[in-house]
């Protein structure tokens, strides 16, 4: 920028004390100071706009990076899996047929055969255990008796339930 000493301060400082006058410059001196200082709020904010908008590109391309990196990962780890499922199916099919045939002729020399390889063992099925049922399995008696509520009632139905009755009068 540009590069003022104290002498060409002082220098500028006498000029517009000669031009202006005594009673206008301290006035002049306070509109110069506000306008340089939203100059140099506006340079600012346009210094922070550039870099924002350097810093979201790089980001940006970081973003692709990482999006063709797991893109890669992904494929990669599918292409083994699949492999690997594919091996061990032909595996099992090898066995399958293998361990049937040796199955049927072993029957035939023993009383009881066994087929080990037979397919593959079944899937997961939930119990089904109902909470609700367990919960009800407890007696009646039981829970009066404990004073576990059985129905949820609000404040003012509790209230109704129990005040006494009203007399006839």
């Amino acid at each position: 920028m540009l590069d003022f000493g104290f002498d060409k301060l002082a220098l500028i400082g006498a000029v517009a004390l000669v031009v202006l006058g005594p009673e206008r410059l301290p006035r002049v001196a306070r509109t110069v100071g506000h306008l340089l200082g939203k100059a140099q709020r506006y340079v600012a904010d346009v210094k922070a706009e550039v870099n924002r908008s350097i810093e979201l590109e790089e980001l940006q391309k970081m973003k692709g990076q990482f999006e063709t990196a797991v893109n890669d990962v992904h494929s990669s780890v599918r292409n083994s899996v699949d492999s690997a499922n594919q091996t061990l199916q032909s595996t099992w099919s090898d066995l399958s047929v293998t361990g049937a045939a040796s199955s049927t002729d072993a029957a035939a020399t023993e009383s009881g055969s066994y087929d080990y390889l037979a397919g593959p063992p079944p899937s997961y099925s939930h119990p089904g255990k109902n909470w609700r049922l367990k919960r009800g399995a407890t007696p009646l008696w039981y829970k009066q008796r404990q004073g576990v509520r059985r129905h949820a009632q609000s404040g003012a139905a509790r209230v109704a339930r129990f005040r006494p009755p009203r007399r006839a009068s």
